[in-house]
């Protein structure tokens, strides 16, 4: 796997337009007063990942307690799964590989949770954007009038459906139970009832941390590479951004080039500078999916009881 992705994230780069310049307005900026944000933007990636490590410790707790640590290593090595996954849907592999026999399955169901705690978030701050925004789309022409009122009232609906179901775990589980045939697989969902509406808004507030995280980034970046942009438009757009590459399916590993006509869409709207919102987007993708996708896939290598570990904690009534 880390050939594989080292191999992979080698030509996607060499299939940029303008490398030499890229490359060449890199090197100088190494040479910039502003270089520190490049250092805090590595340090908030550990930041992000380290919050989304302790969102899933909160999550499976009932069913299996792991150290900060190991959680962390989990959902590192869930990233090495799921750059190269539709949406990102492989990171589940990545991470049921450092749980105990018998409560593997039972995770996928616990880590839903916190992911549509995230997407909620994007969601909810993306439409925000959209509707802040409006005014600017369409005087860009970035798309119509009327398919933008589409985007918003139908992201609205998903947003509302979404979150009804997120605050209503218990009541999903009596209603899946309910289905004939069900039965025999409810096990697997059952601790979604455990699901209470603190532990429901620790992970949105901490999805929301993770939201703003990602932001700062973005704003250390644009600045490092002379993207004349506010921090407000800076908010703005890039929630915007989030909120499009939700919705449309993506494969991390080869989205570069999606993220950065989104971004560059969106951003241009204030800046015209589309090579240092290039670089910026390529530095956002390499920090903070690409090396901890390749970090991940070695500490894969670590896990030396995939399949023998029966572990101290085994729930399954099978």
């Amino acid at each position: 796997m880390f050939l594989w992705l080292s191999w992979s994230i080698y030509r996607e780069i060499k299939h940029q337009p303008d490398l030499k310049k890229v490359w060449q307005h890199i090197s100088e900026s190494f040479h910039s007063p502003l270089l520190w944000n490049l250092v805090a933007v590595i340090i908030l990636m550990i930041v992000n990942w380290s919050i989304e490590a302790f969102k899933w410790q909160l999550s499976i707790k009932k069913i299996q307690r792991l150290s900060f640590l190991k959680a962390f290593r989990a959902v590192l090595s869930g990233v090495s799964f799921s750059v190269s996954t539709p949406n990102r849907i492989g990171e589940y592999l990545g991470r049921i590989l450092y749980m105990n026999e018998g409560n593997r399955l039972k995770t996928i169901s616990l880590t839903i949770v916190g992911n549509m705690s995230q997407l909620i978030i994007t969601l909810l701050v993306g439409v925000a954007g959209l509707i802040i925004l409006l005014p600017q789309i369409e005087t860009g022409h970035i798309i119509s009038s009327i398919w933008i009122r589409v985007i918003l009232y139908g992201v609205i609906t998903a947003l509302v459906i979404l979150t009804l179901f997120y605050f209503r775990l218990p009541w999903l589980v009596k209603w899946i139970d309910r289905i004939p045939g069900s039965g025999r697989y409810s096990w697997l969902i059952k601790a979604l009832e455990d699901f209470n509406a603190t532990l429901l808004l620790q992970l949105l507030s901490l999805s929301a941390v993770r939201f703003i995280v990602f932001i700062v980034q973005y704003y250390l970046l644009f600045r490092l590479f002379d993207v004349p942009i506010l921090w407000w438009q800076a908010f703005w757009t890039v929630s915007v951004s989030f909120l499009v590459l939700a919705i449309i399916p993506t494969i991390a590993l080869i989205e570069l080039f999606q993220r950065r006509m989104i971004v560059k869409t969106l951003v241009g709207l204030y800046s015209s500078n589309e090579l240092g919102i290039t670089l910026t987007t390529a530095g956002i993708w390499l920090i903070n999916l690409i090396v901890p996708a390749i970090i991940g896939s070695l500490l894969i290598l670590s896990i030396k009881n995939i399949f023998t570990n029966k572990g101290e904690i085994n729930n399954d009534p099978g």
